[in-house]
């Protein structure tokens, strides 16, 4: 395995393996770019996957302390992607252009520098790369009981467009993974490799190019930089507390949100007293974290949802903007199921209401809901002054509430997902209506045209800083309605054919 000296300072570092890291990484090291990433978290392997949600969870989760309302992360190679359910739309047109389409002046919503015409083709890439279902030569992935309840709703309600389309689990073998065999325990990490990880894709693929080293157990402490302001080096420390600085030519950063974060903030100094590359103060600010909520119903026959992966369909005919409906922005219905603990765990009630799930857990079909959240500076995650964790870093602060629009989206959802199973005769519904989010994190670093709305340009580089490139969810300039993952990709993609061919013109 190649490995590269700590003084090495031709090598872009990569902080992170997850869907923006890992890619950003495999990319750069296809075309011949040296690249270190470092990872907080150890490496698994299948043998140490287990279909076993709750050990999962301790295994990968990230444990961390946090003071506010949780995000939910993992600290592993292949972060969050050995996790996540496999969904991937893509954005729209409109939600590129957040603040020309909604208005919502009263918040810090703001137009992407970039469109939809200009990440159409690096969406194909992306998709291709994890096996999309419905897209290229790939199947639709199969229907499950899940998916067909909701179909079969949806359908009699009026909705149209009900799809298996967008799944980035394999719906037969493709690029040296197997099919899906329907196990079900998707968030566990899939034990036979179906589902589109960077853990055993990506990273073993840059592995192959010679060009790559990771580096597991190293959790990045600080950015360092020199007196012109171009970032020199990281700071990390590796399992046994020992600290390290790996030199770099440039600095990609792809920690989720609250890392990334926390890792520019900590990063200050002289130059950049306010954090590195805050100059315009957005670090950690227009947090966004999407509409969210459960509906789940206990269906007249069986379902049996929990035989099949996790999310597999969706409704997207909510999916656009319309004025009438009393918010600005639109949402997607989505299948969801889970083991009987992640269910009640979701439903956090007692009583008869919960036993109707629990004695006919054999019945109950689920959706999930995803909209978007408007950007609001308010919406931010901070330093907390005096705490610190066990690698001696400020614990983060979070903040965030509801905007007035999300409300209004969230009772519509909630109102649309249950009117879907009471169609078909569901006996009793359970509809969540206090989640914010807690899995697709985005903001806090993002792209914006003029250097004073944002922290990044179009590329995910650094308004301040030259050699420094943001490469997560953290640059998006508005949440749209989508899961995040697939637009994370091809941005992680467009960003790395970016910084190649400014490494090939020695601009960086």
């Amino acid at each position: 395995m190649k490995t590269y000296a700590l003084t090495d300072d031709s090598v872009v570092v990569v902080i992170g393996s997850g869907a923006g890291g890992g890619t950003v990484a495999n990319e750069l090291a296809q075309q011949g770019v040296d690249v270190v990433c470092l990872e907080a978290g150890g490496r698994m392997s299948f043998a140490d996957i287990e279909n076993d949600p709750p050990a999962m969870d301790e295994r990968m989760g990230w444990l961390d302390k946090r003071i506010g309302p949780g995000v939910w992360l993992c600290k592993t190679v292949g972060g969050t992607t050995v996790r996540w359910s496999g969904i991937t739309p893509r954005f729209l047109a409109h939600e590129f252009k957040a603040r020309t389409s909604y208005g919502l002046n009263a918040t810090s919503t703001i137009d992407w520098p970039l469109t939809l015409e200009e990440l159409e083709p690096y969406y194909d890439r992306a998709e291709d790369k994890m096996g999309v279902s419905g897209t290229g030569d790939i199947p639709l992935y199969p229907e499950t009981n899940n998916y067909k309840v909701l179909h079969a709703g949806a359908t009699r309600v009026g909705y149209k467009q009900i799809t298996t389309k967008h799944v980035a689990i394999n719906p037969v073998a493709r690029d040296g993974r197997p099919g899906c065999q329907q196990l079900g325990f998707c968030h566990s990490g899939c034990k036979i490799g179906a589902k589109w990880s960077t853990l055993y894709t990506e990273i073993p693929k840059a592995e192959a190019t010679g060009h790559f080293e990771i580096r597991p157990n190293s959790m990045v402490l600080k950015i360092d930089h020199d007196k012109t302001g171009k970032v020199t080096g990281v700071v990390y420390r590796d399992r046994d507390g020992v600290l390290h600085e790996q030199k770099a030519r440039a600095v990609c950063v792809a920690g989720n949100v609250v890392e990334t974060t926390r890792l520019l903030l900590s990063s200050k100094s002289g130059l950049f007293p306010e954090g590195l590359a805050n100059g315009s103060g957005h670090v950690g600010r227009n947090h966004m974290r999407h509409v969210m909520g459960f509906v789940y119903a206990v269906m007249p026959g069986p379902v049996n949802a929990h035989r099949a992966s996790r999310q597999n369909g969706m409704v997207l005919d909510e999916l656009d903007h319309r004025e009438e409906r009393g918010f600005a922005g639109g949402y997607i219905m989505e299948t969801a199921a889970g083991a009987p603990d992640a269910l009640m765990g979701t439903m956090s009630t007692w009583g008869r209401s919960a036993t109707a799930f629990t004695d006919r857990y054999d019945h109950v079909a689920g959706l999930f809901v995803t909209g978007e959240d408007p950007a609001e500076a308010s919406n931010r995650i901070t330093l907390h002054p005096t705490e610190k964790d066990e690698a001696g870093l400020p614990v983060p602060v979070l903040e965030y509430a509801d905007h007035p629009n999300s409300v209004a989206m969230r009772k519509h959802a909630m109102s649309a997902g249950a009117a879907i199973y009471e169609s078909l005769g569901a006996t009793h519904l359970y509809m969540s209506t206090e989640l914010t989010g807690e899995c697709h994190n985005m903001g806090v670093a993002r792209m914006s045209e003029n250097p004073r709305d944002g922290v990044t340009n179009k590329w995910g580089q650094a308004h301040d800083v030259p050699n420094l490139f943001i490469s997560d969810g953290s640059v998006f300039s508005s949440s749209a309605a989508a899961n995040p993952t697939l637009t994370i990709t091809a941005l992680a993609i467009r960003q790395a054919e970016h910084i190649a061919e400014r490494m090939r013109r020695r601009e960086l």
